[in-house]
């Protein structure tokens, strides 16, 4: 079978959840995190990012340690990567979230 790609970390909005919660979630999340680690192959993450947004997925964080970066991707044409200086926000789906990207790598 085709396997399904999994974030790090996902946010699912309670308006979504339907059903019996215990056997996990076959709806995409409102908002998927992949940590890129050393092992990681940029391209693999790439396919990752871009198959959550296919799926329905409406923010994909994703952040970099080594360069201390998060790139935030709306769709496969909206794309913004920010520095330690910016701060990352939850936009409209994760409403009053922000946080300064700095803060992510203390």
């Amino acid at each position: 079978g085709e396997r399904t790609a999994k974030p790090d970390v996902a946010f699912v909005a309670t308006a979504q959840l339907t059903g019996d919660k215990t056997k996990g979630f076959s709806i995409p999340p409102d908002l998927a995190i992949e940590v890129v680690s050393p092992s990681d192959v940029l391209s693999r993450i790439a396919e990752k990012v871009f198959a959550y947004l296919d799926a329905g997925t409406r923010l994909v964080w994703v952040i970099e340690p080594i360069s201390k970066t998060v790139t935030v991707y709306r769709s496969e044409t909206d794309i913004e990567t920010l520095t330690r200086e910016d701060t990352l926000t939850g936009e409209d789906v994760v409403p009053g979230f922000t946080c300064l990207v700095a803060h992510l790598f203390e």
